[in-house]
Order: C-alpha cells, then structure tokens, then sequence
C-alpha cells in the first residue's frame, strides 16, 4: 500500500496520543487536533476539516450511544432500589456468612464481583462498603485486605470483562469488525484467569494479617467507618416496608434469569440472537421494567417525576463516565476505512491506521507472544489516564492490525482490554475509582495501589501467557 502524507500524520497523532497516555494528560485535545488536521490535508480543504471534527464526533455518538443506554438504565434501577431501600435488603443477609476474617475475604470478593457485573463497580462500592466491609472487619478482616479484596473483583474481575453491561467489549470493537459478543466471551475467560490468579495471591500474602473474631484492633477499623455506617440506606417511609422486601427478592431473580437464559440461548440453542449489542440491549430491557415497577411502587402518585429524574441521573452519570470517549472514539473511526467515508465525505474511505501497520509489518516479527504483550503494555499505558475505557478503541484497532496465523484479533483486542481496565479501572493507580475504595474503607489510596500492584500484576501477565499458548 503507497502511504500518503495523512498516513503518516496519523501515526504521529497515534503516537502523540500514546505518549500523552504516559504523562496521565487528557487525550481528547490531540485527538480532535489530530482529526482536524488529517481530514484538512487528505482533502486539502481547510472547510472539509472543520467538517470531519463534527462527522467523526456524530459517527461516533451514533455507534456508542447504546452504551450511554445501558449505563443510563441500569444506574436508574439502581437509584430506585436506594430509594426503597432494597438494595440493602439485598446484601444484608450476606452479613451472616462471614464467620471469621476468611470467609470474610472471599464473601467479599463473591459479592462485589457478582453486583459490580450488573451495576459497574462505581455506583456498588458505597453499598459494599457500607454493609459489608463493618461486617467483615467485625470478623477479623482488616480494612486494607477488604479494600484490596474489592478493588481485584470489581475494578480489575468484574469491570474488565463487562460481560452483563458489555461497555467495554463494545469500545474495543467500535473501531474494527471484530465482533463485540466475542470480544466479551474471551474477555470473560481472560478476566476469570487474571483474578482468579490476583486472588489466590493476595490471599496468601495478606492471609497472616486476618485477625481473630475479638481482636481490639478490630475496633478501631471500624471507627473510621462509622460515617458510611450512618449513610446505609433506609425505605423513606414505612409503608414501603413491603415494597423494599419484594424488590430485594424479584430484582436478583429477575438478574438471574436474564443470565441463565442468555446462557441457555448461547450454549444450547445454537443462536446468536442475544449477542454482542443485542444481549444489553435484552439486560436493558429488563432494567427498565424494574425501574418502571420500583418507580411506581415508591411513589404512585409521582412516579411520573421520579422516573425523569433517575433516567436523567443516569444520563449524566453515563456521559460524565464516557463522554470523553466520543473524541477518542472519533480519531480512531477515522483510521479504520469502514468509518472513514462517512466522516470524510468521500465513497470508499481510507484506512489510515490499517495502511501503516500493513507497510511496516514486513519489517516486524510475526510472533504471537509480541503482539500479545504489545497490546497488554499498550492497555497499561492507555489506563494511565485512570479511565480504563478511553483507550479501548484504540487496542481494539491495533487488535485488527496485529493479529497472526498464531493469535486472533478477539484475543489480542481482549487482552487489550484487560491491561487497560485492571490498570485504569481502579487497581493500580491511585487517581481512578480506587480513590472510593479507599475512602469507604478508611485506608490510604497509595498503600492500597502498593498492595495490589504485585498480584494484578502477575496476574496479567499468566492470562496472557495463557491467551497465547492456550487459549
């Protein structure tokens, strides 16, 4: 393929915006930067690329806006159970099981993995840490191993796979024909593999500071959450008392059975009906009817106007949470030639970040184990930025570029996502979601990236190791 001068710009970009990643700087100015000048000199009309910012932002609000949908719904179910007061009804019984500091970690782990799939971590760990955390310190779990027992199952397990919300399988196919159903199956295996390693880990080399059921120091951890205690969620009046029973029952069914039947239909009926875009589109349905009947018990009367506001709060949550991906998402668009016509305006566009790895590929090894942990360190450092979604699309086009004989572009798009996540997510840098975690926990931010850091990390990189050579 002959490489044009906008080629070449758009590697420069590439590689600005990778650096940019390693300073923890924002990466949306270079993005519509780079944009803007490519689409000016591929046409060579200053008009054309004032032009393109716009199209590649809409085309990208167009592909992505089902994900601001299903953040929005599941968000909304969730404030609603606040306000009955069900979602506390919904863990509490959990506060038996944990025995001794033990059974403590790994009910923690079960509980935070399981709720974070649903939820997304962010909007569970205020009731995590609320209900639980006190529980299991009162059995002899300190609040740093809690903390660290959250962090790995729902910023780094839970979050990484996505598998029920399917956010991040969607970005890291957004840029590429990779299809996002199976970006979320590898994914989901990935994620098991890296946690289930990152677990085993931070158990062994925390299990010596659990604590004995009456153990003084136990006391003191728990000062230093008697706030959260005080803000657990209660039914606002008493006459929603039964409601918040009902609810705490019929939404974890209701969750449940949309999983096995998503699960029946994939294994055994030999359909790929509820796929991809099509499986969160089916947990979304299902959310707003439980949003619908939740509103509505809550407040006959008025539920007209607490629907509104949910709805809306969990627009502003999706778009505080993803909007800076629209500009990312756009750059990215433009390099991939499926997009590139239309944000371009021309028929057959070009495929900018395709043609450069195609022209130097002769001068690269073919080796699966390189491009595996190429896109694993290249996920790292997107997760820098302490998002862990923004460089999605990014790893899901190298993903396209780089695949082998040896290892598919699924894979190396799902390990993509794995380094990105587990880092940005909210595991290994302190300016991300870990900032809640440990706040809720009462514990410092920076021994908490200490403590994860060794387990994530070998976690990492013994799932990558098994994508490549198993998988």
């Amino acid at each position: 393929m002959e490489l044009t001068v906008s080629h070449w710009l758009y590697g420069l970009f590439t590689l600005i915006i990778i650096g940019t990643m390693i300073f923890r700087k924002g990466v949306v100015l270079p993005t519509l930067l780079g944009t803007f000048i490519i689409a000016w000199v591929y046409k060579g009309s200053l008009i054309d690329g004032f032009t393109a910012i716009f199209n590649a932002n809409l085309v990208a609000a167009q592909e992505l806006f089902s994900i601001f949908l299903i953040i929005t719904f599941m968000l909304a179910l969730l404030n609603s159970l606040k306000d009955l007061g069900a979602d506390v009804r919904m863990i509490q019984p959990i506060q038996k099981m944990m025995v001794n500091g033990h059974v403590s970690f790994f009910v923690l782990i079960g509980v935070t993995y399981v709720i974070s799939l649903f939820f997304w971590p962010t909007p569970a760990v205020p009731l995590i840490c609320a209900l639980l955390v006190p529980a299991a310190i009162r059995a002899g779990l300190p609040a740093m191993t809690a903390a660290v027992a959250i962090a790995i199952a729902g910023q780094g397990m839970a979050l990484s796979s996505d598998y029920i919300v399917q956010v991040a399988p969607s970005l890291s196919a957004s840029t590429t024909e990779i299809d996002a159903g199976a970006v979320a199956d590898q994914a989901l295996i990935l994620s098991l593999i890296a946690g289930g390693v990152a677990i085993l880990l931070a158990y062994l080399m925390y299990r010596k500071t659990i604590r004995s059921k009456h153990d003084e120091r136990n006391e003191l951890d728990l000062q230093l959450l008697q706030t959260q205690e005080r803000s657990t969620n209660k039914p606002k009046t008493e006459h929603l008392t039964t409601w918040s029973k009902i609810f705490a029952i019929l939404v974890p069914l209701s969750l449940l059975a949309v999983v096995v039947y998503m699960l029946f239909n994939k294994l055994y009926s030999g359909s790929d009906g509820l796929a991809g875009g099509d499986g969160a589109a089916f947990v979304g349905g299902v959310a707003v009817i439980l949003l619908l009947l939740s509103t509505i018990a809550f407040g006959k009367h008025q539920a007209l106007d607490y629907i509104t506001n949910h709805i809306t709060d969990g627009f502003v949550f999706a778009f505080k949470a993803m909007g800076p991906v629209i500009p990312i998402a756009g750059f990215f668009f433009l390099g991939s030639t499926d997009f590139s016509g239309n944000i371009l305006g021309v028929e057959e566009g070009p495929s900018f970040l395709f043609g450069l790895v195609e022209a130097t590929q002769s001068f690269l090894p073919q080796s699966a184990v390189l491009a595996a942990f190429s896109l694993l360190i290249i996920g790292i450092i997107s997760g820098l930025d302490g998002s862990g979604f923004s460089g999605l699309p990014l790893t899901g086009a190298l993903a396209s570029s780089l695949e082998t004989a040896s290892i598919d572009a699924t894979t190396l798009a799902a390990i993509g996502q794995m380094g990105a996540i587990w880092t940005g997510g909210g595991t290994l840098v302190a300016w991300s979601s870990l900032i809640a975690i440990a706040g809720l926990c009462g514990v410092s931010v920076m021994d908490l990236v200490r403590k994860n850091f060794f387990p994530v990390i070998v976690g990492l990189i013994v799932m990558t190791v098994v994508a490549v050579f198993i998988l």
